[in-house]
């Protein structure tokens, strides 16, 4: 008999390591504050656009985390604000792993399933709002997660020469 999802439960097999309960817009904003005569400037100029990548995760239940993507962009043409994005989308998540697998999964492996809907949610908001699409590119999580340690470590390492005694989840 082949093993379908129904065997494994009675086959006693571990739940997956990750599981999407829910994903959802918790924020989105979207501004062109120089509208309509921007839209005349981007005939001539190509806007430069910062976008900035955030991850954040919050307990909610035993092994149930809320992981918060954060996305900004901010698009000027010389010195006008052509559009001001701000997208929170998050996504409820049941991890099923030893706790020091835990954090990666929740910054790296989390953050990745929830981009793609984001990214799409982005690409709409700029296009409603009289823009070309925002279309990013991909976003190494990974080096981000590793940034993020760096910083943390280092931060622990000046509060310790400073005296204090300071742990570091990972």
């Amino acid at each position: 008999m082949a093993d379908t999802p129904e065997n494994a439960v009675e086959n006693n097999a571990p739940p997956p390591p990750i599981t999407i309960n829910a994903q959802y817009i918790k924020d989105l904003s979207f501004e062109a504050p120089a509208a309509p005569g921007i839209f005349q400037i981007m005939q001539q100029k190509q806007p430069d656009i910062n976008v900035t990548v955030n991850v954040e995760a919050n307990g909610f239940d035993k092994n149930v985390f809320e992981i918060i993507l954060s996305i900004s962009a901010h698009a000027t043409v010389d010195d006008d604000t052509a559009f001001l994005l701000e997208l929170d989308y998050a996504g409820v998540f049941t991890l099923n792993a030893e706790p020091e697998h835990i954090h990666p999964l929740a910054y790296i492996e989390c953050p990745r399933l929830l981009f793609p809907f984001a990214r799409a949610i982005l690409a709409n908001a700029t296009r409603e709002g009289g823009f070309p699409p925002l279309m990013l590119g991909t976003v190494d999580f990974v080096a981000m997660f590793q940034r993020e340690m760096q910083n943390q470590q280092a931060a622990a390492a000046a509060d310790n020469a400073d005296g204090d005694k300071t742990t570091i989840d990972v």
